[in-house]
């Protein structure tokens, strides 16, 4: 038994090396792959990643722009009241509704819309009021409801490529009956994994700046409504007392 031992390990002591194949060679190291780019990455999720870019650009731009018109929009809706409680106090109609024009925000149009209308029923006023405060609140929402739009349709784009690659990973496999390396099996897997990650950052960077902006519209339209609701009392109270002497 100890020939035969010895006699096998001299054997296989002398069997070639170069007559093992990669997959028969147990301590055989698998070939390292280069480093892969974040632009090579995007390139590799195919050609859903360019509509979602598109989405991402998009998104970016309407909450640059909505965010300079709500900035543009605000004021000191109290300093605002108050100096038009001044000129209505003195009689100054006229001086009022050129302050609301010289101001040209939100609020100011608000209340132009009642001074033009001062004279008429009560009620009339507050009807002009609170259509101008509807429009003006029409029009900070502008445009909103289309990063709402991009919140569900990016990650539905996402899950779309992902899909596509899937079905093609496995036509390839069908086309080479199965005999395909598990490695390559996986290297398409997470490639076409890329479009579903994508999709699901831009859908969270689009849903949190469409809140990011409700949040700042709803403070502001929370503001008109409270200066329309003062202006309208400011039209209720009693004429001041020296108007009262004067009269006498």
């Amino acid at each position: 038994m100890t020939k035969i031992a010895v006699s096998l390990l001299y054997h296989l002591a002398a069997f070639p090396q170069e007559a093992l194949s990669p997959q028969d060679s147990v301590f055989s190291a698998a070939p390292a792959e280069p480093a892969t780019t974040l632009i090579e990455i995007i390139f590799q999720g195919g050609w859903i990643m360019f509509p979602l870019g598109l989405l991402s650009v998009l998104a970016v731009y309407l909450f640059i722009e909505r965010l300079s018109t709500l900035r543009s929009a605000q004021t000191n809706p109290h300093a605002l009241t108050d100096r038009i409680r001044h000129y209505i106090q003195s009689g100054d109609v006229r001086g009022a509704v050129g302050f609301c024009d010289a101001q040209n925000n939100p609020i100011s149009r608000i209340l132009k819309h009642g001074l033009e209308r001062l004279g008429r029923p009560i009620s009339e006023i507050q009807d002009a009021v609170q259509a101008a405060g509807k429009h003006e609140a029409f029009l900070l929402e502008k445009r909103t409801d289309m990063l709402a739009s991009i919140a569900s349709i990016a990650p539905m784009l996402g899950f779309l490529g992902t899909v596509i690659g899937m079905i093609e990973a496995f036509q390839e496999i069908q086309n080479l009956q199965g005999n395909v390396n598990p490695s390559v099996l996986a290297g398409g897997i997470w490639e076409a994994l890329i479009t579903t990650a994508t999709g699901l950052l831009v859908g969270i960077v689009a849903i949190f700046f469409y809140n990011f902006l409700i949040n700042r519209i709803n403070r502001q339209v929370n503001d008109m409504e409270r200066s329309a609701t003062s202006f309208i009392d400011l039209l209720q109270e009693p004429a001041p007392a020296r108007s009262r002497e004067r009269a006498y």
